[in-house]
């Protein structure tokens, strides 16, 4: 049973040392709510906690916390303890905690875990960084062909209590090689004595254990599945991905893409367990690296300095013409980025993607081109009082911003794109870094065309 349970009545009962009460009703709440609240204690105070819950419960609620306090409660506990948490964690679980945990803290729980959970725990470490294989599970069932419907429940029934998932079910031959897929939804809708190779399916979706965590997330979320088999190069089955894993790997890669797009290094930790000295260190990179490309633009400035002390009004402009630029090439970015993300767009429809961007530059060119010369003269010279604008200088400053938007968008789809043929990750060419790279264009093409009309 799970109760709506108030945190700072919790909190309360633990200040009081009321841990009678305590017990009862975090006996009575959901795993991850209990990890939750455990989350929101002094580290000292949730280990204390935690010591509290009842073994059937301890290693799921384990499962749901950060590295942080795993780590403090496996220094605090017995190696008994310690062992029936590893043993009952899902494999796939474990390997994510040992990826984060220090090296002393590792060897610990090696130590105490079971000779066949060790050699299965370095098998999946060995696994390269971000693949199918570092995520995936080894607790699945998987049946023969030659199996009856009958004989498949009387398996599952004895092998099925300590598997992460068991509604789909991969079929094998006695080598492992996987040959079809098979669901409980199958199974019961058929009579017992049907054999298993008539109702499974023989198409079925599957991933290397190298591949791309991201690539096998995007199958499954593709196909609509529950879980998706990963196999060895000679295809046998080695494990599974379930769907938790794969939303868990979706929000991964949507973060690392946004902290790339904002100029950030990539970090998995929480923002408020991340400390001030890593955050500096995630964000400085870029941000030198945009201080001194910066530069450049202001060296495009520094060359027409006659030009704008001869027509000052020109400067004004200048704020405007860069941000909507920006603005425009980073629309055009996250569009193409999102695409490659998705597999929508590939490296082969670039120029669809070019053209498609001109035409939609041109629409929108046009469309703030005419506001602004309005807008220039109404509110700039009439309201504003502004000296120097003349019909020419409104030309100048809307033709530029045309130009300027349909430059920005050929940047914004192309960068991308060359990024992810190369082998990079195309979010990082991204807003910081096209919106400095477009403020240099918008320059050059607002000082050349001043110079041709203005007569410099």
């Amino acid at each position: 049973m799970n109760i709506e349970i108030n945190m700072e009545e919790l909190k309360d009962l633990v200040k009081d040392k009321e841990f009678r009460k305590l017990k009862f009703l975090l006996e009575r709440m959901n795993e991850a709510d209990v990890a939750e609240f455990l989350e929101e204690l002094p580290m000292q105070q949730s280990v204390l906690v935690f010591r509290m819950l009842p073994k059937s419960t301890a290693s799921d609620v384990f499962a749901f916390l950060p590295v942080e306090i795993q780590k403090e409660i496996i220094l605090a506990i017995t190696d008994k303890e310690l062992q029936t948490i590893v043993e009952d964690l899902y494999m796939d679980d474990v390997v994510d905690m040992l990826e984060e945990l220090p090296a002393s803290v590792v060897r610990r729980v090696l130590e105490n875990a079971t000779p066949e959970t060790r050699k299965t725990i370095n098998q999946f470490l060995n696994y390269p960084e971000n693949s199918a294989g570092s995520i995936m599970t080894a607790e699945y069932i998987s049946l023969k062909r030659g199996m009856t419907v009958s004989q498949s429940f009387d398996y599952i029934r004895a092998h099925g209590q300590d598997k992460e998932t068991i509604y789909v079910l991969y079929v094998t031959d006695a080598e492992r090689h996987l040959e079809g897929v098979v669901t409980v939804k199958d199974l019961l809708m058929h009579g017992y004595e049907v054999p298993i190779e008539e109702l499974m399916d023989v198409n079925v979706i599957s991933c290397v254990t190298t591949d791309d965590q991201e690539d096998a997330a995007n199958l499954m979320k593709k196909y609509d599945l529950l879980s998706l088999a990963v196999v060895d190069t000679e295809d046998r089955l080695v494990g599974l991905i379930t769907v938790d894993d794969a939303v868990d790997v979706m929000q991964q890669e949507a973060t690392e893409d946004m902290e790339k797009m904002a100029a950030m290094l990539p970090s998995d930790r929480a923002y408020l367990k991340t400390s001030v000295f890593d955050t500096w260190k995630a964000r400085i990179p870029w941000l030198m690296l945009l201080m001194i490309s910066a530069t450049f633009t202001g060296a495009i400035i520094d060359s027409f300095e006659d030009a704008l002390a001869v027509c000052t009004v020109l400067t004004g402009f200048i704020p405007m013409l860069m941000d909507t630029g920006g603005n425009s090439g980073s629309q055009a970015s996250v569009s193409v980025i999102r695409g490659l993300s998705l597999k929508e767009i590939e490296f082969d429809d670039l120029f669809r993607v070019i053209w498609k961007e001109i035409r939609v530059a041109v629409l929108c060119g046009v469309t703030l081109a005419c506001v602004n010369f309005v807008k220039i003269l109404l509110v700039d010279k009439m309201l504003m009082g502004r000296e120097g604008i003349t019909l020419v200088v409104d030309a100048v400053v809307c033709a530029t911003l045309m130009l300027t938007i349909i430059c920005a968008k050929c940047i914004g789809c192309i960068l991308p794109m060359l990024a992810d043929r190369l082998g990079f990750d195309p979010a990082v060419m991204a807003s910081p870094f096209i919106t400095t790279l477009v403020d240099a264009v918008s320059l050059l093409i607002y000082f050349q065309l001043a110079s041709a009309a203005l007569g410099f």
